[in-house]
């Protein structure tokens, strides 16, 4: 199966897609892929992150207090005026570098609760069909999501978890937080992963599926508590 076959089948053929590069690990074209898309994400966006942070620093009273005018002059000053050097490096080098990071980690806890119940498998796999099945997330979802950001011009505001469908939540809002972690991309892409990891692991799809939607379900549980920590920064 070439790339071009194997990019579409993850859409239209899921299933026989990620058994074929579960069989036959192919990761580089998938990962290169995957960070130039979000790395053109990341920049596209960059300048509608950049006034969401300087509304957020401007709105918080607490924080100008507690830093002192001057630092908190300072530090939005920075914000509106960053150098070309900063424009590109962030996109083009840390989200990336961060999200490779975020791939390698998170295939070894997967591959570490696969093998709890299988002897079967090797890390190359559970990385190579973990970067196919992102193609549902980063490059379907943030396409989608690219969209609602500059309709709305916000990237904080902008979700497409069940926080879609309460367009009236306050974004530091607990419910807000939650909603947005419960995101239609990341299920659909966790539940076509478990494909790849049945065929990986020789086990039953309903195991496959507890793996994969296990590690969903812890991956979102700390970006709650990561939400609720930086909105009561906020507050």
């Amino acid at each position: 199966m070439n790339f071009l076959n194997a990019f579409f089948g993850v859409f239209l053929n899921p299933k026989q897609t990620l058994k074929a590069i579960s069989e036959k690990p192919r990761w580089i074209e998938a990962l290169i892929i995957v960070l130039i898309a979000w790395a053109l994400f990341a920049y596209i966006t960059a300048p509608i992150a950049q006034k969401d942070s300087i509304k957020v620093m401007e709105d918080n009273i607490k924080f100008k207090e507690r830093v002192g005018e001057d630092q908190f002059n300072n530090m939005i000053d920075k914000l509106k005026n960053p150098t070309p050097t900063q424009v590109l490096f962030r996109p083009f080098i840390m989200q990336p570098v961060s999200l490779t990071i975020g791939f390698l980690f998170s295939c070894l806890i997967m591959f570490g609760m696969g093998r709890l119940i299988s002897t079967e498998g090797k890390y190359i796999q559970v990385f190579s069909g973990f970067l196919y099945a992102s193609f549902i997330d980063k490059i379907l979802g943030n396409a989608v999501r690219l969209l609602l950001i500059l309709s709305k011009k916000s990237i904080l505001e902008t979700s497409t978890g069940l926080a879609l469908f309460f367009p009236h939540l306050e974004v530091t809002s607990t419910a807000f937080i939650i909603l947005t972690q419960i995101d239609i991309f990341q299920l659909w892409m966790f539940g076509i992963f478990s494909y790849a990891l049945s065929y990986i692991f020789n086990i039953e799809v309903k195991k496959a599926l507890f793996i994969s939607y296990g590690f969903w379900l812890l991956k979102a549980l700390l970006y709650i508590a990561m939400g609720l920590f930086s909105a009561s920064l906020m507050r």
